[in-house]
């Protein structure tokens, strides 16, 4: 008998081996697995890091783990997609820091996407101007292709032009915001050696802050320039209604592709008629050819968005007309008949500080007035001395513009409840067709 319960207890002890020993590999193997992919990602991010520093030629691009950005985006929720275009997806998220970010995950279209994506790395983080967008970080995990940048609030300029958002723009603040574009275009095209020309420039890609600070987005076409020649061959690209026609007549590109471009954002700003619209006639389906042939005949007010309110003042009506003028020599067919970026930002630079120099005068007209009369008023009353100066006059029109602007981001948050509408897309449901994305050597 107890020989028996002595082969039970050793039985025991065996099994309880076994088990021990299955237990300890069981554990061991997964040990193994942690630390096997582990080192893989370590290997991973280091190869990521190191693509990223041979193609951009900066490592200083910080780079988030995919599951950080799944988690900012709450798995890519569909509550929290601002929009879809041709490229690819962006979210609104919140990182690791509590900021909304606008992330851009990109389609898997082509074998092209990864270039076009270091690319607009590349190009990215070689500028830096307040009216660019800018980037933040980005994730190449699992086969993703992600981009992280700053969030703007207020969607973009297309949207308020076609009434998307809010019921329009007023005038000043579309000036602007024209004036802030091109001079973040002006940048791109001769503060940086070798220029960059962002082949997409459009409404849709004009992304607008809390302040309606305009910044320019969506680098993935763009194309760096050298400047020994004036111009490179590249299959003409971009957006239709937007794309230069002799770039597409002769596929050679330059800074005057921008230009046109350009001058089909300013007709929008005045017109919000669409680009491209099939319902118009078939002679003014295209809003180029539209506004040229209405600005050339003298027919501009025929086109004239009725919100800007032409005739509420001198200046309104004169300086719609000039910019009208301005977009017209844009989108002159011949690239040498068209201004330099550089002329049209320091044009409309121009033109909307002539606002306040119209209010300066009108003021010192009414102040001149005002003293007359109080000089040749009853002799027991005091003469009304009214002194007005142009910097007085200055702030009050400042004060004036910074007033309309509230009102816009008021009325903004009041339609929103939040600081950003998840519920209106960001981006154009028309964006640019894929282009291979590999760098060629450009020219101005």
């Amino acid at each position: 008998m107890f020989g028996q319960c002595g082969k039970t207890v050793r039985i025991v002890v065996i099994i309880g081996g076994i088990v021990a020993g299955v237990s300890l590999m069981i554990s061991l193997g997964l040990l193994c697995c942690y630390i096997r992919r582990r080192r893989s990602k370590m290997k991973a991010r280091k190869s990521t890091k190191l693509r990223l520093c041979q193609a951009t030629g900066t490592c200083s691009i910080p780079i988030y783990p995919y599951k950080e950005i799944e988690r900012a985006t709450n798995s890519f929720s569909e509550e929290q997609r601002l929009g879809t275009g041709a490229y690819g997806t962006v979210y609104a998220g919140k990182l690791h820091n509590d900021e909304w970010v606008a992330i851009k995950r990109i389609k898997h279209r082509d074998t092209d996407s990864i270039e076009q994506v270091m690319n607009e790395i590349k190009l990215l983080s070689s500028v830096s101007h307040p009216n660019l967008v800018r980037l933040l970080g980005c994730s190449i995990e699992y086969g993703e292709q992600i981009l992280v940048f700053e969030f703007m609030p207020n969607g973009t300029l297309c949207q308020h032009l076609q009434r998307e958002r809010g019921d329009g723009l007023p005038w000043p603040i579309r000036l602007t915001i024209a004036t802030e574009t091109a001079q973040a275009i002006a940048h791109l095209h001769s503060a940086i050696n070798p220029p960059i020309y962002h082949r997409d420039i459009k409404s849709s890609n004009i992304l607008l802050g809390y302040n309606f600070r305009s910044k320019v987005a969506d680098f993935g076409l763009s194309r760096l320039g050298m400047t020994e020649i004036s111009q490179i061959s590249t299959a003409p690209q971009g957006t239709p209604g937007y794309l230069d026609p002799q770039y597409h007549q002769d596929f050679h590109l330059s800074d005057k592709s921008d230009v046109y471009s350009f001058g089909v954002v300013l007709v929008e700003i005045i017109t919000a008629f669409k680009v491209v619209d099939f319902s118009r006639p078939q002679n003014e389906v295209n809003l180029a050819s539209l506004a040229t042939d209405r600005i050339g005949k003298g027919l501009l007010d025929e086109i004239i968005d009725p919100f800007i309110e032409l005739h509420t003042d001198a200046w309104t009506l004169s300086s719609v007309h000039k910019v009208a003028e301005l977009a017209f020599r844009c989108l002159a067919f011949h690239r040498d008949m068209r201004p330099s970026i550089m002329e049209v930002a320091a044009e409309l630079e121009n033109i909307r500080l002539s606002r306040w120099t119209s209010i300066s005068e009108e003021n010192n007209f009414t102040a001149s007035e005002l003293s007359s009369t109080s000089s040749s008023s009853n002799e027991s009353e005091k003469p009304l001395n009214v002194t007005v100066n142009k910097a007085g006059i200055e702030d009050q029109g400042s004060l004036s513009l910074k007033t309309e602007i509230a009102t816009l981001i008021s009325r903004e948050r009041s339609n929103d409840g939040s600081p950003f509408s998840v519920q209106d897309p960001w981006l154009s449901e028309q964006s640019s067709p894929s282009s291979n994305s590999l760098l060629s050597k450009a020219v101005q």
